[in-house]
């Protein structure tokens, strides 16, 4: 049996290609108070949280894959902007984020298939410039992770627009509970 810490390249993209999806079937018609409010100062909504990942899309997981790949450690990752969605999706509407999110995790998925990434290609190495040295492997199960975390923001913030409404069941639902970070 393999390692089960070990990146798998298949059951990496079965969950990165599920993630618009996810959230089209969950966000989509959604009324503004399921879409537009968050969990308080400093805090982000499931439309900022859409935002960030087609950011993430545009300068992060691809982009620093090309940079390991054709560089190595001697390139340094370009910083990312983790609230570059504030001005990036202004006038945007949700259902526009969604459908941009979707096109460019598609186009993304779509190059990464195409790279023929070898056992040998996932140990390689660039450099993060906060953490230092990481390998491809690393960067690709951030990738999916990074999905599944802002997934789990996603229905953390959601809920605590009821977290009053819920009454003393408030005691019974974790996600009220949960001491996530939202930005």
């Amino acid at each position: 049996m393999a390692n089960p810490t070990e990146l798998k390249l298949v059951e990496t993209i079965a969950i990165l290609t599920r993630t618009p999806a996810a959230l089209d079937a969950l966000l989509r018609g959604l009324p503004d108070i399921w879409v537009l409010r968050n969990e308080g100062k400093d805090t982000w909504s499931a439309f900022d949280i859409v935002g960030h990942l087609i950011f993430g899309e545009r300068t992060d997981w691809m982009p620093r894959a090309r940079i390991i790949l054709e560089n190595g450690e001697s390139r340094p990752f370009d910083p990312f902007d983790r609230f570059a969605q504030v001005k990036e999706s202004q006038g945007k509407s949700l259902e526009q984020l969604l459908d941009e999110f979707a096109r460019l995790r598609a186009e993304n998925l779509a190059e990464l298939r195409a790279l023929n990434l070898r056992p040998d290609d996932l140990k390689r190495r660039g450099r993060h410039p906060e953490l230092g040295v990481v390998t491809l492997s690393e960067l690709l199960a951030t990738w999916a992770v990074h999905d599944l975390t802002h997934l789990h923001q996603l229905s953390r913030v959601m809920a605590h627009q009821y977290r009053e409404a819920v009454g003393p069941w408030s005691a019974y639902l974790g996600v009220l509970h949960c001491a996530g970070h939202s930005a």
